[in-house]
């Protein structure tokens, strides 16, 4: 199924947008790709699942990388269908003993 994916992975410099790109390059399941070094912003797309792309570009950069959307296109072009997808932002559940209380004057 084809999908287009927005990443965001820190890119301090041209060295290391040249190793996102090298990397890119190399995986078979991408099909296109574009580096937004400024906004430190990658949109990939092709056939793969973006938590798979992720955690690729994560291990080979060693960087935390960010699915900030996802857009999953569908094969035919009979209507036009997308489905436009937000990735949601996980947050982990509080034990109760870290709860801080706000101090009140």
């Amino acid at each position: 199924r084809l999908c287009c994916a927005v990443m965001r992975i820190n890119m301090d410099c041209n060295a290391c947008c040249r190793k996102v790109r090298r990397i890119l390059i190399n995986m078979k399941e991408v099909e296109t790709h574009v580096i937004e070094k400024k906004e430190r912003k990658i949109i990939v797309c092709g056939q793969f699942r973006p938590s798979d792309i992720a955690v690729k570009l994560q291990k080979k950069m060693k960087r935390r990388v960010e699915i900030l959307e996802i857009e999953h296109l569908s094969g035919d072009h009979g209507g036009g269908e997308e489905e436009h997808y937000h990735e949601p932002q996980y947050e982990y559940p509080v034990q109760p003993d870290q709860v801080t209380t706000p101090l009140l004057c």
